[in-house]
Protein backbone atom coordinates (compact mmCIF):
# COMPACT_ATOMS: atom_id res chain seq x y z
CA UNK A 1 0.00 0.00 0.00
CA UNK A 2 1.42 3.34 -0.97
CA UNK A 3 1.11 6.03 1.58
CA UNK A 4 3.04 9.24 3.29
CA UNK A 5 3.77 8.22 6.82
CA UNK A 6 4.40 11.10 9.10
CA UNK A 7 7.64 11.78 10.73
CA UNK A 8 7.97 10.07 14.14
CA UNK A 9 9.74 11.90 16.39
CA UNK A 10 10.65 10.17 19.68
CA UNK A 11 11.92 13.31 22.39
CA UNK A 12 14.74 11.73 25.00
CA UNK A 13 15.85 11.90 28.25
CA UNK A 14 17.25 9.65 30.53
CA UNK A 15 14.74 6.62 31.90
CA UNK A 16 16.63 4.18 30.30
CA UNK A 17 14.33 1.25 30.78
CA UNK A 18 11.33 2.88 29.57
CA UNK A 19 13.22 3.83 26.46
CA UNK A 20 14.64 0.64 25.66
CA UNK A 21 11.50 -0.69 25.67
CA UNK A 22 10.16 2.09 23.19
CA UNK A 23 12.52 1.50 20.85
CA UNK A 24 12.11 -2.10 20.70
CA UNK A 25 8.33 -1.94 20.27
CA UNK A 26 8.80 1.33 18.02
CA UNK A 27 11.07 -1.11 15.64
CA UNK A 28 8.74 -4.09 15.40
CA UNK A 29 5.83 -1.96 14.51
CA UNK A 30 7.07 1.22 12.33
CA UNK A 31 7.23 0.16 8.28
CA UNK A 32 10.89 0.59 7.37
CA UNK A 33 10.02 3.31 5.09
CA UNK A 34 8.50 5.16 7.78
CA UNK A 35 11.03 8.35 8.79
CA UNK A 36 11.79 8.16 12.36
CA UNK A 37 13.63 10.76 14.19
CA UNK A 38 14.98 10.31 18.00
CA UNK A 39 16.32 13.46 19.99
CA UNK A 40 17.90 13.08 22.79
CA UNK A 41 17.96 15.83 25.22
CA UNK A 42 20.70 15.96 27.13
CA UNK A 43 20.91 12.89 28.62
CA UNK A 44 22.55 12.53 32.36
CA UNK A 45 21.96 8.98 32.70
CA UNK A 46 25.14 7.14 30.83
CA UNK A 47 22.74 3.87 29.55
CA UNK A 48 20.86 6.26 27.64
CA UNK A 49 23.99 6.19 25.24
CA UNK A 50 24.68 2.57 24.87
CA UNK A 51 20.53 2.33 24.24
CA UNK A 52 20.39 4.62 21.41
CA UNK A 53 23.63 3.47 19.78
CA UNK A 54 21.73 0.26 19.30
CA UNK A 55 19.15 1.73 17.40
CA UNK A 56 18.47 0.81 13.62
CA UNK A 57 20.71 2.36 11.76
CA UNK A 58 18.30 4.38 9.17
CA UNK A 59 16.83 6.41 12.02
CA UNK A 60 18.10 9.62 12.48
CA UNK A 61 19.61 10.66 15.99
CA UNK A 62 20.12 13.57 17.12
CA UNK A 63 21.66 14.72 20.54
CA UNK A 64 21.63 18.37 22.40
CA UNK A 65 24.55 19.98 23.53
CA UNK A 66 21.83 21.03 26.75
CA UNK A 67 19.17 20.63 27.82
CA UNK A 68 16.11 22.75 26.78
CA UNK A 69 12.88 20.63 27.81
CA UNK A 70 10.44 19.25 26.08
CA UNK A 71 8.62 21.65 24.65
CA UNK A 72 11.48 22.71 22.47
CA UNK A 73 12.44 19.48 21.56
CA UNK A 74 8.83 18.50 20.19
CA UNK A 75 9.71 22.04 18.25
CA UNK A 76 13.26 20.75 17.03
CA UNK A 77 11.58 17.55 15.67
CA UNK A 78 8.69 19.07 13.77
CA UNK A 79 11.68 21.18 12.36
CA UNK A 80 13.58 18.53 11.15
CA UNK A 81 9.81 16.81 9.53
CA UNK A 82 10.07 19.21 6.99
CA UNK A 83 6.57 19.50 5.58
CA UNK A 84 5.70 16.15 6.61
CA UNK A 85 2.76 15.16 9.20
CA UNK A 86 4.10 14.90 13.10
CA UNK A 87 3.94 11.76 15.25
CA UNK A 88 5.26 12.81 18.65
CA UNK A 89 5.98 9.67 20.74
CA UNK A 90 6.92 9.74 24.36
CA UNK A 91 9.59 7.76 25.12
CA UNK A 92 7.96 5.62 27.89
CA UNK A 93 5.34 4.31 25.58
CA UNK A 94 4.81 0.94 24.12
CA UNK A 95 3.07 0.86 20.60
CA UNK A 96 1.63 -2.16 19.36
CA UNK A 97 -0.02 -3.68 16.45
CA UNK A 98 -0.76 -1.42 13.20
CA UNK A 99 -1.02 1.92 15.76
CA UNK A 100 1.18 4.10 12.96
CA UNK A 101 -1.46 2.68 10.12
CA UNK A 102 -4.14 3.16 11.60
CA UNK A 103 -3.12 6.46 13.60
CA UNK A 104 -2.39 7.75 9.91
CA UNK A 105 -5.60 6.42 8.19
CA UNK A 106 -7.26 8.55 10.91
CA UNK A 107 -5.84 11.81 10.40
CA UNK A 108 -7.19 11.44 6.91
CA UNK A 109 -10.48 10.64 7.25
CA UNK A 110 -12.04 13.76 7.03
CA UNK A 111 -10.95 17.07 6.61
CA UNK A 112 -9.38 19.67 8.95
CA UNK A 113 -8.20 17.01 11.29
CA UNK A 114 -5.75 19.08 13.57
CA UNK A 115 -4.52 15.91 15.78
CA UNK A 116 -4.91 12.59 15.91
CA UNK A 117 -4.63 10.21 20.02
CA UNK A 118 -4.74 6.46 19.88
CA UNK A 119 -6.32 4.70 23.59
CA UNK A 120 -3.85 3.74 25.92
CA UNK A 121 -3.71 2.60 29.58
CA UNK A 122 -3.01 6.07 30.91
CA UNK A 123 -3.75 8.80 28.97
CA UNK A 124 -6.72 10.89 30.75
CA UNK A 125 -9.46 10.94 28.21
CA UNK A 126 -8.08 8.38 26.03
CA UNK A 127 -7.65 5.72 28.82
CA UNK A 128 -8.48 2.25 29.14
CA UNK A 129 -10.46 0.45 30.95
CA UNK A 130 -11.52 3.39 32.92
CA UNK A 131 -11.94 6.72 31.40
CA UNK A 132 -9.91 9.06 32.91
CA UNK A 133 -7.94 6.58 35.11
CA UNK A 134 -4.46 5.99 34.44
CA UNK A 135 -4.08 1.86 34.93
CA UNK A 136 -0.40 0.02 34.77
CA UNK A 137 1.06 -0.83 31.29
CA UNK A 138 -0.45 -4.04 30.41
CA UNK A 139 2.14 -7.20 30.43
CA UNK A 140 0.85 -7.71 26.83
CA UNK A 141 -0.04 -5.01 24.96
CA UNK A 142 -0.07 -5.97 21.17
CA UNK A 143 -3.72 -8.06 23.13
CA UNK A 144 -4.87 -4.56 23.94
CA UNK A 145 -4.03 -3.51 19.99
CA UNK A 146 -5.92 -6.42 18.46
CA UNK A 147 -8.82 -5.73 20.76
CA UNK A 148 -9.38 -2.33 19.69
CA UNK A 149 -9.21 -3.38 15.81
CA UNK A 150 -11.53 -5.98 16.46
CA UNK A 151 -14.22 -3.90 17.50
CA UNK A 152 -15.28 -3.08 14.66
CA UNK A 153 -14.96 -0.11 11.81
CA UNK A 154 -12.95 2.72 13.65
CA UNK A 155 -15.95 5.87 14.66
CA UNK A 156 -12.96 8.44 15.31
CA UNK A 157 -14.95 10.33 18.43
CA UNK A 158 -14.06 13.71 18.40
CA UNK A 159 -12.12 15.16 21.42
CA UNK A 160 -11.41 18.23 22.95
CA UNK A 161 -7.92 17.84 23.00
CA UNK A 162 -5.11 15.85 22.03
CA UNK A 163 -2.91 13.85 25.11
CA UNK A 164 0.44 14.67 24.66
CA UNK A 165 1.73 10.86 25.31
CA UNK A 166 1.45 10.19 21.34
CA UNK A 167 -0.27 12.52 19.11
CA UNK A 168 0.16 12.99 15.31
CA UNK A 169 -0.20 16.40 14.43
CA UNK A 170 -1.19 17.13 10.81
CA UNK A 171 1.56 19.44 8.73
CA UNK A 172 -1.17 21.45 7.28
CA UNK A 173 -2.21 22.51 10.79
CA UNK A 174 1.45 23.08 11.80
CA UNK A 175 1.69 25.22 8.81
CA UNK A 176 -1.40 27.24 10.19
CA UNK A 177 -0.97 27.82 13.56
CA UNK A 178 2.56 26.76 13.92
CA UNK A 179 4.25 24.29 16.77
CA UNK A 180 4.30 24.71 20.29
CA UNK A 181 4.74 27.68 22.07
CA UNK A 182 8.09 27.40 24.24
CA UNK A 183 6.06 30.08 27.05
CA UNK A 184 5.09 26.43 28.51
CA UNK A 185 8.97 26.20 29.04
CA UNK A 186 9.95 22.82 30.14
CA UNK A 187 6.85 20.84 29.25
CA UNK A 188 2.95 20.25 30.35
CA UNK A 189 0.22 22.24 28.53
CA UNK A 190 1.57 22.91 25.26
CA UNK A 191 0.01 20.49 23.70
CA UNK A 192 -3.47 21.77 25.23
CA UNK A 193 -2.69 25.17 24.20
CA UNK A 194 -1.81 24.01 20.70
CA UNK A 195 -5.47 22.32 20.55
CA UNK A 196 -6.68 24.89 21.13
CA UNK A 197 -4.77 27.56 18.65
CA UNK A 198 -6.43 24.83 16.18
CA UNK A 199 -9.77 24.52 17.03
CA UNK A 200 -9.80 28.84 16.43
CA UNK A 201 -8.38 28.34 13.59
CA UNK A 202 -11.06 25.70 12.47
CA UNK A 203 -9.82 22.73 12.86
CA UNK A 204 -10.38 19.79 15.47
CA UNK A 205 -9.41 16.49 17.32
CA UNK A 206 -9.60 12.79 16.67
CA UNK A 207 -9.64 9.77 19.12
CA UNK A 208 -8.40 7.08 16.98
CA UNK A 209 -10.33 4.17 18.16
CA UNK A 210 -8.74 1.11 16.82
CA UNK A 211 -5.35 1.99 17.70
CA UNK A 212 -3.35 1.27 21.16
CA UNK A 213 0.09 2.88 22.33
CA UNK A 214 1.37 1.67 25.96
CA UNK A 215 2.20 4.34 28.36
CA UNK A 216 3.66 4.36 31.24
CA UNK A 217 3.75 7.80 32.39
CA UNK A 218 6.11 10.33 34.44
CA UNK A 219 9.31 8.24 32.97
CA UNK A 220 10.93 10.57 31.51
CA UNK A 221 10.74 14.16 31.04
CA UNK A 222 8.24 13.78 33.84
CA UNK A 223 10.63 13.95 36.70
CA UNK A 224 11.93 17.54 35.75
CA UNK A 225 9.03 18.68 37.34
CA UNK A 226 6.55 19.95 34.55
CA UNK A 227 3.16 18.84 35.90
CA UNK A 228 -0.02 19.63 36.83
CA UNK A 229 -1.28 23.04 37.81
CA UNK A 230 1.53 25.53 38.60
CA UNK A 231 2.48 28.35 36.02
CA UNK A 232 2.22 25.88 32.83
CA UNK A 233 -1.66 25.63 34.58
CA UNK A 234 -2.41 29.32 34.97
CA UNK A 235 -0.60 30.19 31.72
CA UNK A 236 -3.36 27.90 29.46
CA UNK A 237 -6.14 28.79 31.58
CA UNK A 238 -5.37 32.91 31.08
CA UNK A 239 -4.23 32.30 27.31
CA UNK A 240 -8.02 29.75 27.21
CA UNK A 241 -10.65 31.14 30.21
CA UNK A 242 -12.75 28.24 28.51
CA UNK A 243 -10.52 25.50 28.89
CA UNK A 244 -11.39 23.93 31.89
CA UNK A 245 -15.00 23.84 31.47
CA UNK A 246 -14.54 22.36 28.26
CA UNK A 247 -12.69 19.53 29.62
CA UNK A 248 -15.42 19.38 32.58
CA UNK A 249 -18.42 19.05 30.40
CA UNK A 250 -16.56 16.10 28.21
CA UNK A 251 -15.59 14.34 31.26
CA UNK A 252 -19.19 14.72 32.38
CA UNK A 253 -20.76 13.30 29.41
CA UNK A 254 -18.02 10.76 28.61
CA UNK A 255 -19.19 10.10 24.96
CA UNK A 256 -16.21 7.79 24.95
CA UNK A 257 -17.79 5.50 26.79
CA UNK A 258 -19.36 3.15 24.05
CA UNK A 259 -15.82 3.26 22.14
CA UNK A 260 -14.06 1.98 25.03
CA UNK A 261 -17.09 -0.73 26.02
CA UNK A 262 -16.65 -2.25 22.48
CA UNK A 263 -12.72 -2.10 23.05
CA UNK A 264 -12.90 -4.11 26.83
CA UNK A 265 -15.93 -6.62 24.75
CA UNK A 266 -13.64 -8.22 22.98
CA UNK A 267 -10.54 -7.80 25.37
CA UNK A 268 -12.94 -10.47 27.68
CA UNK A 269 -14.04 -12.45 24.43
CA UNK A 270 -18.14 -11.33 25.26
Amino acid sequence: MNRSWPVIVIPVFNAPEALSRCIAAAEGTVPREARVVVIDDASTDSNVQSILSACPLHWERIAHRRNRGFVATANHGMERAGDADVLLLNSDTVPAGSWLERMTAALHSQPQVASVTPFTNNGEIASLPEFCRPAPVPQDPQRWAAACLRAGPPQYPKIPTAVGFCMLLSRACLDRIGGFDTAFGRGYGEENDWCMRADAAGWHHLLCDDAFVAHQGNASFGPLGAGPGGAAMQTLVDRHPEYPERIRTFIEADPIAPHRERVLAHLEGR
